[in-house]
Order: structure tokens, then sequence, then C-alpha cells
């Protein structure tokens, strides 16, 4: 096994120990308070972790891979915000003001994927190509994505959020769907779920058994190694940002046609800091898709706590459950400490001659 590969391993070692502490310690404080886990963690309660995971996973995977190359895309919330308007607007669109079909939101999922590529590319221009800072970009896109998405929301709908909206449909296969648990949750579910999970195993693959993967990695850390072995690193960096911009574009249309009803442009947003919290989730992950996605299955869980506590009979002040991801979160900053970035983030290179 080489060195980068026992890395690796052991970083998600870290990362699978570190969920294990927090689920520990909410089973923990279940005991203390008496809740009733037998009616706390369910089929159905799991599967809704998994709905809530979907977007914070997907945009993660994305920024992760930004990042292992050297460029920080902390617009992640910006492009989802893009992503879940274009989501909600391309099938409302193509209806024409009929009824939304399901063949309707398929392309509006694809067309969230499409503009986010595109708008990454200006960010890649500014970022790669002329060195712009790249926290004040992220931070750009962010601000640009709040004011653009509710104003773009008024001129389609009249209004900062669109009108009702159905989402994609759950998909039943067949024998696979009465699989105890398992059939319910992957076979019994919305088709994105599957989706990001072979998503996350792919980016877990391409990142870790192949050539490219191990560009990616090297412009990250050791981009002037690599331009002397004659890979572009500037293309490479190019390509995992706009990577990045893809699947926040997918991320945000997974929450506004996916799990949800539309575009919501109240406040944060639907996106309401999911982005944020998709860079702590691949910090958290320490840069490991899979990692990562066990990462964002805690935020989701955390996200979808209220709901389930409704369900057995405990009322708590949205005040306080709405604070509940963001909890998690610094309970896992805490636990984890300091995660080592790749060397080279945020420092622009130029092609040696």
């Amino acid at each position: 096994m080489s060195v980068a590969d026992y890395a690796a391993r052991n970083r998600l070692t870290v990362s699978v120990t570190g969920i294990i502490v927090v689920v520990l310690l909410l089973g923990g404080a279940a005991t203390l308070f008496d809740f009733p886990g037998d009616e706390l963690v369910t089929v159905g309660a799991f599967q809704r972790a998994l709905q809530s995971a979907m977007p914070i996973a997907l945009a993660a995977i994305g920024g992760l891979y930004a990042e292992k190359s050297g460029v920080f895309n902390i617009g992640l919330e910006g492009f989802m915000i893009f992503g879940a308007l274009t989501g909600a607007a391309v099938p409302w669109l193509l209806a024409g003001g009929g009824a939304v079909t399901q063949g309707d939101l398929w392309v509006g999922l694809l067309a969230a994927v499409v503009v986010c590529s595109l708008l990454t590319v200006a960010f890649a221009v500014l970022t790669v190509k002329y060195e712009a800072n790249q926290i004040v970009a992220g931070l750009a896109v962010w601000f640009i994505g709040l004011g653009f998405g509710p104003f773009t929301a008024t001129v389609i709908w009249g209004g900062v959020s669109s009108p009702s909206l159905p989402n994609i449909d759950a998909i039943t296969v067949p024998v696979l769907s009465s699989i105890p648990v398992l059939g319910r949750l992957v076979f019994d579910s919305s088709p994105l779920i599957p989706l990001t999970v072979l998503l996350t195993v792919a980016a877990w693959v391409v990142l870790y058994r192949t050539r490219y993967g191990y560009w990616v990695r090297a412009a990250g850390e050791n981009p002037s190694a690599l331009d002397t072995a004659g890979v572009d690193v500037n293309r490479v960096r190019y390509a995992t940002v706009v990577f990045s911009g893809a699947m926040a574009g997918l991320a945000g249309a997974t929450l506004s046609i996916g799990i949800g009803s539309g575009f919501t442009g109240t406040g944060a947003t639907i996106v309401d800091g999911r982005g944020w919290i998709a860079i702590v989730a691949y910090l958290f992950g320490n840069y490991n898709p899979i990692g990562t996605f066990l990462a964002s299955l805690l935020f989701g869980a955390m996200d979808m706590l209220q709901i389930q506590l409704q369900t057995i009979g405990i009322s708590l002040p949205g005040s306080i459950t709405g604070l509940f991801p963001y909890v998690a979160v610094l309970v896992v900053l805490t636990l984890i400490g300091y995660t080592r970035v790749p060397a080279a983030v945020g420092e622009s290179y130029d092609t040696e001659e």
C-alpha cells in the first residue's frame, strides 16, 4: 500500500470514528432525557435523513474536488441558490402555466447542472487565470445569489418564491424494494438517493484509484511537480472547479424539486446555509468522498430531528430545533480539531515554460 493510500484510509478512519462518537453522544443524550429510542430511530427517520443529506453531500463532493486541486470554492452556497432557482424555473416555464410533468422536472435538474457549470467557468477564469482572491470571489458569488435569486423569482413569478411545484417521484424497484430496511431506503424512494450514493462511490474511485485523481491531488499538493510531469495544472483546476459548480447546481435543484416543492427566496433562500455546511462536511470527511457522505448524513439527521421529535410527541420551539444542524457543526469541528488542507490551496500557479 502506498503512503497516499495509507493516508487516505487513515483519514477515512478518523472521519468514521468522529461520526461514531457523535452518534454515541446523541444516544447518551437520548437515554439521559428518556427519549423513546425505538420511536426516534426508525426506517422513516433514516429515509428523511438521507433525503436531507443529499444536497449537502452533492455540494460537498464538488467542493472537495475543487479544494483538492488547489481552489477553495467558498461560493458553494451561491451556486446552490442558482441551481435551486433554475431547477424550479425551467420546469415551470416548460409547462407554460399548465401541469408540470416528471419529464419537465428532470429537464430542470439537468438545466441546473448546465447553468451552474457555465457560471463556474467564469468563477474559474477569475480565480485560476486572473488569480483573483478565492475567498472574495466565492463570497461575491454568495451575495449575488442571495440578491439575484429572489429578484429573478420576482420577474418570473411575481414574488420571491415560486408557486408550489411537484417534486421528482419516488421509484419502486420490484423485488429489491422488498429487502428489509435497505429496500425501503434505497429501492423505494427518491431516485436521487441512489444517484447520490453512486456519485459518492464514483468520486472516491476517481480520486483514489485513477491517474486523473492523482493529478487532482497533485495539483493541490505539489503543482510544480505535476507541471514537470507534463500535466497542465491549471487545466486540472478548471475541470475540478466546473465540476464543483455542476454538483452544487444539482444539489440546489435537489432541494427545490427533488425533495422540496419549489424555490423559496425569503430569508437565506431555500438553501439556508447548506452550502456552508457542505464545506464543513468535506472537512470533517477529511477530503474523502465516503467520509464526506457520512458527515452529510449526520447533518441531515440533525436537520430532520425536529420532524422526528414531533412524531413521538415532543414539541420544541422552532428557534431551538433550527439550531440542531449548527450545534452538530460545532461538535464536529471540536472533535476533528485541525484538518490538514492541501498545501497549495488558494495559491495561483503559473505554468513553467
